[in-house]
């Protein structure tokens, strides 16, 4: 009697993998490990270069960047070798996530070597562990290409470049079985807290050491995109909503505490400044789609009314309100004029209604100067502004004097920073609400297709006119504190477009690069748009070739935004949907046809 020995498939043995895979992960394995080698042996012999490269035994300055990305590569190659207990790592893409970061080493560390060079005077400079980290991510990356992609490339496309190519597309991620709620929302905890981290760090860092920080948070970021980790993460947020709204806040919170530098915190608080008048924007924009070119004007509305009834001694008015008071007053004063500019111009459409609003930009910042006492009433003191605006006093604690609080000493930007989170989280409410309730449903179809809900009983005026005067008094909202942070108000500080945030342009920006009609996207454009400027002051004249280089990049690759919804998505990118077939005939009239014929 014969017996079947035939295995099934989940009996097959495990085949090995191919030769060249298997000798391109152990190239990027030794390469990895290179880099990371040689950020323990000096890369330069004098101290003139930011950083003290000149030490042997532990890394610093940009070494550790090298560093954290060699690192992180290895343990994505680990984790597509299916090295029991990292599988986690790469739930989606095996290998995507490990080219991103080879890369994002060699970029660093490149970026670092030509700095030396150029700041120090030539390749002499360079020191043995510089030559070792960049020869070592050499070979990760050009092992990395012969790596096969997460999605078969075409038969007739297998070249390296093209199988690289391949490494930025991963397959959606798998569900993941579910854990226990206390481990979702330690991992929630968790992942809050090391964005802390590398936010805190990134803003802590300075010139040369900040642009290497961007290279390889650049690269990272898509690299835990490809991997599946966002996507798990996403899932358990949208799980556990109330939590994570919780947990950013608190790690918000705690970032004053973080910086030791007055001027660090102070751009926090711009930051949140930037952000709140971006999401007001959002809701003009991203929700109801309307194109809104002089939006800085309602933060100059805000700003200038709290100015005047703040008790300025510059102040034409001569009166102040307390805080609340004068945050009712600017809001309110914003409302009205979101009104009144709205209510005859956004009958228009498109092109024309993006060209009346930057009519009005310009027309508030032409009033604010004319109203100086020569040209027209003495009101806002023209170009010279209102300067010496009083710090806030509420409740006794005055936000110009540090304060002890837990065991840290928090100065005046680091109240204002807490002041304006507070503010952010109030908008963040607002916006939210108003996108789920049945006002927001309306814009949503308005800015899909005004024609097909006015039909189906829309008012598109109406709900125009709200979503804009919403966004003007958000913005006034954030005005009310920018005046206090700033201590004076200028015309020039809102005009449409300069090298310095917010103006109309960059608040655009922000809202289109990080995902319109979503909460955490002009979140995220609006630091990322007044950070890097920030940081790339040193850069002179190159400063914003390298910055629309970088914006032109992004478009180009992620035109949804960094944070985008769905519709989005499918908008902006193929679906992966077969197309539709050709038309055929029946069969009966196939051959009626061919009977006819």
């Amino acid at each position: 009697m014969t017996t079947n020995t035939t295995k099934t498939p989940a009996q097959q043995p495990t085949p090995l993998l191919p030769l060249p895979t298997t000798a391109a992960r152990i190239g990027v394995l030794t390469g990895s490990a290179l880099a990371l080698a040689g950020t323990f042996l000096a890369w330069t012999w004098t101290e003139e270069f930011p950083g003290n490269l000149t030490v042997t035994g532990y890394p610093g300055g940009l070494q550790v960047i090298t560093l954290a990305g060699a690192a992180l590569t290895l343990l994505f190659t680990l984790s597509g070798m299916g090295v029991r207990g990292l599988n986690w790592l790469t739930p989606a893409g095996k290998t995507g996530p490990t080219a991103l970061t080879a890369l994002g080493v060699l970029g660093t560390t490149t970026y670092a070597l030509a700095a030396i060079s150029v700041q120090l005077g030539g390749l002499i400079n360079l020191e043995p562990g510089a030559w070792i980290s960049e020869i070592g991510a050499l070979i990760a990356v050009i092992a990395a290409l012969g790596l096969p992609g997460d999605l078969p490339p075409d038969d007739e496309n297998t070249n390296p470049w093209t199988r690289f190519k391949h490494h930025l597309k991963a397959p959606p991620a798998p569900r993941a079985k579910e854990l226990a709620n206390s481990v979702e929302i330690l991992i929630i905890t968790a992942a809050f807290g090391i964005g802390l981290y590398v936010f805190a760090y990134g803003i802590d860092t300075y010139s040369e050491l900040f642009v290497g920080f961007l290279i390889t948070v650049a690269l990272a970021a898509p690299a835990l995109f490809r991997a599946g980790l966002i996507a798990r993460l996403n899932r358990l947020t949208a799980k556990h909503r109330t939590i994570t709204l919780t947990a950013a806040l608190i790690a918000a919170a705690c970032f004053p505490f973080t910086q030791t530098d007055e001027s660090y915190a102070l751009i926090g608080a711009n930051i949140l400044i930037f952000a709140t008048v971006a999401l007001g924007l959002n809701v003009v924009v991203g929700l109801a789609g309307l194109l809104d070119l002089g939006y800085v004007a309602f933060l100059g509305v805000g700003a200038y009314t709290a100015a005047l009834v703040s008790g300025s001694p510059q102040s034409t008015i001569g009166i102040q309100l307390p805080f609340w008071a004068a945050v009712l007053v600017g809001a309110g004063a914003s409302l009205i004029f979101g009104v009144l500019i709205g209510a005859p111009t956004l009958r228009l459409r498109g092109d024309y209604l993006a060209i009346v609003t930057l009519g009005f930009g310009e027309i508030f910042r032409i009033t604010m100067n004319n109203l100086n006492g020569s040209a027209g009433p003495d009101v806002t003191n023209g170009s010279q502004g209102i300067p010496n605006i009083p710090d806030l006093e509420i409740l006794g604690f005055n936000f110009g004097a540090p304060h002890d609080i837990l065991g840290f000493t928090l100065g005046r930007s680091g109240n204002y920073y807490l002041l304006m989170l507070l503010f952010t989280a109030v908008v963040v409410m607002v916006f939210r609400r108003s996108g789920e309730s049945r006002i927001g449903r309306a814009w949503v179809a308005v800015r899909e297709d005004e024609t097909a809900a006015t039909a189906m009983g829309i008012n598109g005026f109406r709900v125009k006119l709200i979503a804009f005067a919403l966004g003007a008094t958000l913005a006034g909202f954030a005005g009310t504190v920018q005046a206090h942070v700033s201590y004076s108000i200028t015309p020039e500080q809102y005009l449409f477009a300069n090298t310095v945030p917010p103006n109309s342009a960059f608040l655009l920006a922000a809202v289109i690069l990080g995902g319109m009609g979503t909460i955490s996207g002009p979140l995220v454009g609006a630091a990322l748009l007044y950070l890097i400027p920030a940081k790339l002051q040193f850069l002179e004249d190159f400063q914003l070739i390298l910055f629309g280089l970088a914006l032109i990049l992004l478009m180009r690759f992620r035109p949804e935004g960094l944070v985008a919804n769905k519709r989005a998505q499918l908008e902006f990118h193929e679906t992966g949907q077969l197309d539709v077939p050709e038309q055929r005939l029946p069969d009966d009239n196939v051959g009626t046809a061919k009977a006819g014929a």
